[in-house]
């Protein structure tokens, strides 16, 4: 048995999907949809996807049961509740919407139709992150504290062909980038219950670098940088910072600290990447600036890529069990996001009511290779 899959947006991430969606022996690709039609047809030829057209069409396919959805953020959940009334389930890019309003009527959406929404993103099932969550849970760091990320850059005009969107209501980096690093925090530490952050607008004008619109100008309505607190409901606390302001990138840094030692994560915005581990064992016979060399940890599971999650959907589906890329995860990641957008503006720590679970990890084996579905 495979798992009809259909995909709404044909835009630049609809690839990095595809690559990997069509290969997945448990789920069968059937339709792309695009408001281009011209676009949604060269995407699915692209791919060997035999069906291409309009939103309507797509949901009109019976043997779809999954539809993912890749549109821009300002109508995530507009699209998702016409998948829920299709009688689809939803795999949606992040964030799950913009407010918290629409994010819980599409959970609601589902509850009611008996259907299931998972969000983006799903680098927290590829094997660096995974192998990394599977040592802390061992206890190689003691009882996880402290957490430190960060992901600066000058900003996505440098390359994206149309970044608008990026730099407004729904963009800039706290939504854009925060999604990745607060959930790995999230998956890591529980749930969020205060934050206390600030942030601002660098350059209010920016400037297209690439694509067939270089040089075109247009306005920046979000912070472009957000500095972040956030305490967790176990007594654990974070630092994060996410910013368009940086001539000197920092890709995906994250520390976490334990009551016996430290680990340096891979970035989570990526599916691969190896560990670095200190203890305070190691430690002992070092003197002045010396240092003992950490240990590295070979990620092990699957680094396919964009696409974990919707297999993951599939197959929690069928086996009736939660699925790890949850909708009420994304949400409370948003409520996060707008919490801490709302402590920049007022200058106070603001709380995070809505709780959540921490997903299960996947187990070292979890193969999307292989057929599971019969």
């Amino acid at each position: 048995m495979t798992v009809g899959v259909g995909l709404i947006g044909a835009g630049v991430i609809s690839a990095q999907y595809l690559a990997n969606l069509t290969t997945f022996p448990d789920l069968e690709v059937r339709f792309v949809a695009d408001i281009d039609l011209d676009r949604a047809k060269a995407r699915a030829e692209e791919f060997g996807v035999p069906a291409s057209g309009t939103t309507e069409q797509l949901l009109a396919d019976d043997g779809i049961a999954i539809v993912v959805n890749l549109t821009l953020p300002s109508v995530h959940a507009e699209v998702d509740l016409q998948i829920l009334a299709a009688g689809k389930h939803v795999w949606s890019e992040k964030p799950i919407a913009t407010n918290a309003e629409d994010a819980r009527r599409v959970l609601d959406a589902a509850e009611a139709a008996g259907l299931r929404v998972a969000v983006a993103p799903d680098t927290v099932l590829g094997a660096g992150l995974q192998t990394a969550f599977r040592a802390i849970a061992d206890g190689r760091i003691g009882a996880p504290q402290t957490a430190t990320t960060m992901v600066l850059n000058p900003g996505p005009e440098r390359w994206h062909p149309a970044p608008e969107f990026l730099f407004q209501a729904g963009g800039g980096p706290l939504l854009d980038l925060g999604p990745y690093y607060l959930t790995t925090l999230v998956t890591l530490f529980g749930p969020v219950v205060r934050v206390s952050a600030v942030g601002s607008i660098g350059r209010p004008e920016r400037v297209i670098e690439s694509g067939p619109r270089a040089g075109t100008s247009f306005e920046v309505t979000v912070p472009t940088h957000s500095a972040l607190l956030l305490e967790f409901g176990g007594g654990a606390s974070a630092q994060a910072t996410f910013s368009f302001e940086s001539a000197l990138p920092r890709s995906g840094f994250f520390e976490v600290t334990g009551t016996t030692g430290a680990i340096v994560l891979p970035d989570p915005n990526m599916f691969d990447g190896e560990s670095a581990l200190w203890t305070l064992e190691s430690w002992k016979g070092y003197t002045g600036q010396d240092r003992p060399t950490p240990e590295q940890i070979e990620p092990v599971g699957p680094t396919s890529g964009r696409g974990l999650g919707v297999l993951d959907l599939a197959r929690a589906i069928a086996a009736g069990v939660p699925e790890r890329a949850s909708g009420a995860l994304a949400a409370h990641v948003l409520d996060v996001m707008l919490a801490a957008a709302e402590a920049s503006e007022q200058g106070a720590a603001v709380a995070v009511t809505s709780r959540v679970a921490a997903p299960e990890p996947l187990p070292a084996d979890w193969n999307p290779y292989e057929r599971t579905l019969e």
